[in-house]
C-alpha cells in the first residue's frame, strides 16, 4: 500500500495553495478516469487535490457571442442547460452521450478535456468549435491545448478554470459509439461560424483528437454531405484493435462527417 492525501479545497486560492505544497499532487474533478487509475495502482499520488466542490467552478453563462462552462460543470448539467439548448444545440446533444447517466452526473467537463482521453468526445467541440481554455495562469486556444494521447498544454500547478464556446452558425456532432460504455470509437464534430468550417475527429487517432483539412476546405466551398463523401481519410496513424482496423476507422470518419453534416443543416 501506498499513503495518499487527500484534500477537498473549497476555494481555486486553496487548490492552488495545496498543489504547490504537494510532492507529486493529482487533481480529482469527477474522478471517471482518475479513480479507476488509483485503484489499479497505476497512479500514486502523494496527494489527492479534489476541485469538485469549488462553486465558482461549476457555472454555464451565456454572454455576447459565446457560452462559457466551468470546468467542475457536469456532463448531465451540460446537456440539461437552457442556455446551452439554445446557442449550442451540438453541444449540448454532445454532453448528454457521454457514457451512462452515472458517468453523466459525474464526469465534468474540466476533466474530460484535461486528461484527454483519445476516445473523449469533449476535445473533439473543443477543437471543432474553435474554443478557449482558460486557467489559472493563462488562454490556450484548443489548437493549442491538445498535444497528443493524454497529454495536453497544461503545465505542473495550472487547472483548469472554464471553458469557452462561441456560437456556431451551425454545428452538429455525430459518433459511432462502443456498444458497452458509449465511448466514441469514431466522433466527428463538425461546425460553421465566424472561425470558418472546422471538422474535428476523436477515437480515431493515435495522437487523440485531430482535425481533417481536406474535409473543411471542400465544406467551405459547398456546406452538403455530399461535399465529404468522397474524401478519405489516410489509415496511417489511427486506431487499431479488436473493435476494428484503422482502416474501418478511417471508413468511419467519412460516414460519421456527412451525417454531422447532414444533422447540422
Amino acid at each position: 500500500m501506498y499513503q495518499s492525501n487527500y484534500e477537498r479545497p473549497k476555494t481555486l486560492a486553496d487548490a492552488e495553495a495545496l498543489l504547490g505544497k504537494a510532492d507529486d499532487p493529482k487533481i480529482l474533478a469527477g474522478g471517471q478516469t482518475l479513480i479507476p487509475t488509483l485503484k489499479q495502482r497505476l497512479a500514486m499520488p502523494s496527494d489527492v487535490i479534489d476541485i469538485g466542490g469549488i462553486k465558482d467552478l461549476d457555472f454555464i453563462r451565456a454572454e455576447g457571442d459565446a457560452i462559457m462552462i466551468g470546468a467542475a460543470t457536469r456532463h448531465a448539467t451540460v446537456a440539461q442547460s437552457a442556455d446551452v439548448k439554445k446557442h449550442n444545440p451540438a453541444l449540448a446533444a454532445l454532453a448528454g452521450g457521454i457514457g451512462d447517466p452515472a458517468v453523466r452526473h459525474m464526469g465534468t467537463i474540466g476533466g474530460s478535456i484535461a486528461n484527454n482521453d483519445p476516445a473523449a468526445d469533449y476535445p473533439a467541440a473543443c477543437l471543432g468549435l474553435d474554443a478557449k481554455i482558460h486557467t489559472t495562469k493563462r488562454l490556450i486556444e484548443a489548437d493549442e491545448f491538445f498535444k497528443g494521447m493524454f497529454e495536453t498544454a497544461l503545465q505542473d500547478g495550472e487547472i483548469i478554470k472554464e471553458v469557452t464556446f462561441p456560437h456556431p452558425e451551425k454545428a452538429a456532432y455525430m459518433k459511432f459509439r462502443n456498444p458497452a460504455s458509449r465511448y466514441a470509437m469514431v466522433g466527428v464534430f463538425v461546425s460553421r461560424g465566424p472561425w470558418g468550417v472546422r471538422v474535428a475527429v476523436t477515437g480515431a487517432g493515435q495522437n487523440g483528437v485531430f482535425r481533417v483539412n481536406d474535409m473543411e476546405e471542400a465544406l467551405s466551398k459547398n456546406w452538403s454531405p455530399e461535399a465529404v463523401a468522397g474524401i478519405k481519410v489516410p489509415a496511417t496513424g489511427l486506431n487499431s484493435d479488436l473493435h476494428g482496423s484503422a482502416e474501418y476507422r478511417a471508413h468511419l470518419v467519412t460516414v460519421m462527417a456527412k451525417r454531422a453534416v447532414a444533422a447540422a443543416g
